[in-house]
């Protein structure tokens, strides 16, 4: 029987997957956005008209096979029609944090400056951090995001079999296989180890051990391999 065939995609492979995958993604103009790869490692350039078309070219990228890193250095050039005061910004992020049912709004501080939204305060899951960072990045006239909310669970994690429910969750989930990937918890803390074959397959992983109750902080050191 014949050995297995391994396939090498170069750098330019990548390049070209990435410009397909851009093409493919309704809310980014392909034109507009510039692709170099190095090493695995892909570069984004150019312009966009909206953070939330930024953000999604990043995505793009990122689910490509092979791909390591994405460097997102896409300027947000936003068009007149879409421009809004930094007050106008400050309104409509506080009202769409309101009407997020995952956000604890009471718990947030919303600061624009130049048209970029900084977020503060505390929150007890990292869901509902990644959500205020999502409701306000899609806002018209953003230029940009910085999330500074922490998590902070209510109750500490409790039990030695934390470990194994994770490895538990990550199997249920089918996002990897359970036995590429090593968990480690300390305290409030997680320490994730091991290899997968995509960026997204390594998000999913981040996010399911999140979703363990009690944990402050993940420290992902999964790569992205063969």
């Amino acid at each position: 029987m014949a050995g297995a065939t391994i396939v090498t995609r170069t750098d330019q492979d990548i390049q070209t997957d990435v410009l397909d995958e851009l093409t493919w993604e309704p809310r980014v103009s392909p034109a507009e956005v510039g692709v170099t790869v190095a090493e695995g490692v892909v570069t984004l350039t150019g312009r966009v008209d909206s953070y939330a078309a930024k953000w999604a070219a990043e995505r793009a990228a990122h689910r490509v096979a092979r791909v390591r890193a994405v460097a997102n250095d896409l300027a947000v050039r936003i068009t007149p029609s879409a421009e809004r005061t930094d007050t106008e910004i400050a309104g409509a992020a506080e009202r769409a944090l309101e009407w997020d049912a995952f956000v604890p709004v009471e718990d947030l501080e919303v600061t624009v400056a130049g048209a970029w939204v900084t977020l503060r305060g505390r929150v007890e899951w990292e869901y509902q951090r990644r959500a205020a960072e999502r409701v306000v990045g899609r806002l018209t006239g953003v230029r940009g995001v910085s999330n500074g909310i922490t998590v902070r669970p209510s109750t500490p994690p409790t039990g030695d079999e934390l470990p194994d429910r994770i490895v538990d969750a990550l199997a249920r989930s089918g996002a990897t296989e359970p036995d590429r990937i090593s968990v480690r918890v300390y305290g409030d803390t997680v320490v994730i180890d091991g290899l997968v074959h995509s960026v997204p397959e390594r998000d999913e992983v981040e996010r399911i051990v999140w979703s363990a109750p009690g944990i402050r902080e993940v420290h992902n050191h999964v790569t992205v391999g063969g």
